[in-house]
């Protein structure tokens, strides 16, 4: 079974300014198929948890901070993040953002192309609960 990882990025402080390069074949254990990101969250905000049953999903805290909120079917557990970490997250992990600073950006690379009828999807808690202990059983 995959595992989180929460990855600390290089970042090259060079002629005034920071660089972060992001290797992806070094770091990102998938192929890249879509990148999108979400910014302009006030603190109190969150996104919507949910997990994936295929997805897998690399989050880089771009700017800012932030918090993930992941239950790898021990419960949740909070995994604070500043600018220049990153979090792999493999499918059958319960995960969201919340607590964001007012200058977060982050930015996410899929496995998967989005599918608007979100059947990748578990959107309730309680049956992520199930399903991740029935996937546990089947590794």
């Amino acid at each position: 079974m995959k595992e989180i990882q929460k990855v600390l990025l290089k970042t090259f402080t060079n002629r005034g300014f920071n660089l972060t390069p992001v290797e992806l074949a070094e770091v990102v254990p998938f192929e890249v198929k879509r990148i999108y990101f979400f910014d302009d969250m006030k603190p109190e905000d969150e996104t919507g948890q949910h997990c994936h049953k295929i997805e897998e999903e690399f989050f880089i805290q771009m700017k800012g901070t932030s918090s993930a909120f992941i239950d790898q079917g021990n419960g949740v557990e909070e995994f604070p993040l500043k600018a220049g970490e990153a979090l792999y997250v493999p499918s059958y992990i319960w995960h969201g953002f919340k607590n964001a600073s007012p200058d977060s950006l982050v930015t996410a690379l899929s496995s998967t192309n989005y599918s608007p009828d979100r059947s990748d999807y578990i959107e309730d808690y309680e049956e992520f609960v199930k399903a991740s202990a029935e996937y546990l059983a089947q590794q």
